[in-house]
């Protein structure tokens, strides 16, 4: 008792049917490109500061200096650990270029008050005519 079917793959040279595996890649790649296309491209910077949330906080422009406080109280300025005299020499400088320059201090919840109140001190003594402080809406996660 023999089976068309059996026959049918039994005539062919190397017995069974090759899998056909272009319409698999073509399915794979359309879901690759799909999951990038798809994907937020927001890069974040290697730094993870928890601001502290405020009910009374403005927005600020985007033109400001920013100087990181992390948990740890070291002072990040572009990504890059300073001390407080590089913070100083720093600031001296781009002030020099911009007189109306802006310091925002993004200081983490738990790094320590007097680390922050230096770092304003540093900008009030360089004559930086606005120093802000980053907060958090009450609302905003």
């Amino acid at each position: 008792m023999r089976f068309r079917r059996f026959r049918r793959y039994k005539e062919l040279e190397g017995g069974l049917r090759p899998i056909d595996i272009a319409p698999l890649v073509d399915v794979v790649f359309l879901l690759l490109i799909f999951f990038i296309l798809t994907s937020s491209f927001v890069i974040n910077s290697g730094i993870n500061v928890d601001i502290p949330r405020a009910i009374t906080s403005e927005m600020v422009s985007p033109q400001q200096e920013v100087v990181v406080i992390n948990g740890e109280d070291a002072i990040l300025y572009r990504g890059m650990i300073v001390t407080s005299k590089e913070l100083e020499d720093i600031l001296n400088k781009k002030l020099k270029q911009n007189p109306n320059m802006e310091v925002l201090i993004k200081a983490d919840r738990l790094s320590s008050l007097g680390r922050t109140v230096a770092v304003w001190d540093i900008c009030r003594k360089l004559g930086v005519k606005r120093v802000s402080i980053a907060a958090r809406q009450v609302g905003e996660k």
